[in-house]
């Protein structure tokens, strides 16, 4: 069977319709050609590569907080997607049930993006999130994961992190971030993406100076929790990518059908029930 045949979920793609949702003013970045994914692309992608489900996550580019166009292509894909939303630190209890009820699975933070103070009232909404049982997803880069370590470990929150924690290659394996990342396997609440190398490696496809990474964060954390992703429409790509070559990307780091069985499959429908 082909790669392309394998059962797969994608736990982190975006979608940006400007045509029936206007992007925000006050937005810095608007993507436009390539980078504006439709849900119709979307779709069109994932049939083509044997996805049968996706997780949405709401990006800063284009909407920022404003989730109207992750919700409408949620509640039109029968099933087949749900998301990860921009949500206000003060979200009243029955806007996170509504949102649950959408099909919203956690709320994404992006340190990245606002950096760290940004979120040092988080606490509240962390608790909302625990309360509802629902995810706490988290971009950082470099040793940006240390400031967020402390709530994880004490709070009994569900974790998603992506990117591979977007390390720095170059300082290897035993840099702070990375340390307190592996770290984290511990609780057996925390997730990580195997995805976005193309944010972190110096080199090209096939990103190999990545791979180190990879292994040690299956080895720590299993592939019981870890996700595929692909991150598509690949926003601010430093060159052009392409879905099909990140699918197979898989077979070469998992040569084995069955882990990859649990990468694609297993671990995303647990953790998130598509098609239950």
């Amino acid at each position: 069977m082909s790669i392309f045949q394998e059962r797969k979920i994608d736990c982190h793609t975006h979608v940006f319709d400007p045509a029936r949702f206007p992007y925000g003013k006050g937005i810095d970045y608007k993507p436009s050609g390539q980078e504006a994914g439709t849900p119709t692309q979307l779709a069109q992608i994932m049939k083509t590569y044997g996805v049968s489900h996706s997780l949405l996550v709401q990006p800063n580019s284009g909407y920022g907080g404003d989730n109207a166009c992750l919700l409408d292509a949620i509640a039109r894909s029968e099933g087949r997607l749900k998301g990860i939303a921009i949500i206000d630190f003060d979200t009243e209890p029955a806007m996170l049930r509504d949102l649950k009820r959408k099909g919203i699975v956690g709320a994404a933070f992006n340190p990245t993006f606002h950096g760290v103070d940004y979120y040092k009232n988080a606490a509240r909404l962390i608790a909302k999130l625990v309360e509802y049982d629902m995810f706490l997803q988290i971009q950082v880069e470099h040793d940006q994961l240390l400031s967020f370590v402390p709530w994880i470990e004490k709070m009994p929150i569900q974790v998603l992190i992506d990117h591979c924690g977007r390390p720095t290659p170059g300082e290897g394996l035993d840099q702070p971030g990375f340390r307190a990342l592996l770290r984290l396997a511990a609780t057996q609440r925390v997730n990580v993406k195997l995805s976005g190398y193309s944010k972190f490696s110096r080199q090209g496809y096939p990103f190999e100076d990545t791979w180190p990474f990879v292994g040690a964060i299956v080895e720590a954390f299993t592939l019981e929790h870890c996700l595929w992703a692909s991150d598509w429409p690949f926003l601010r790509a430093p060159e052009r990518q392409d879905y099909g070559p990140l699918v197979e990307l898989v077979e070469i780091l998992f040569p084995d059908a069955a882990d990859r069985d649990t990468l694609f499959w297993k671990t995303p429908q647990r953790l998130f029930g598509f098609g239950a």
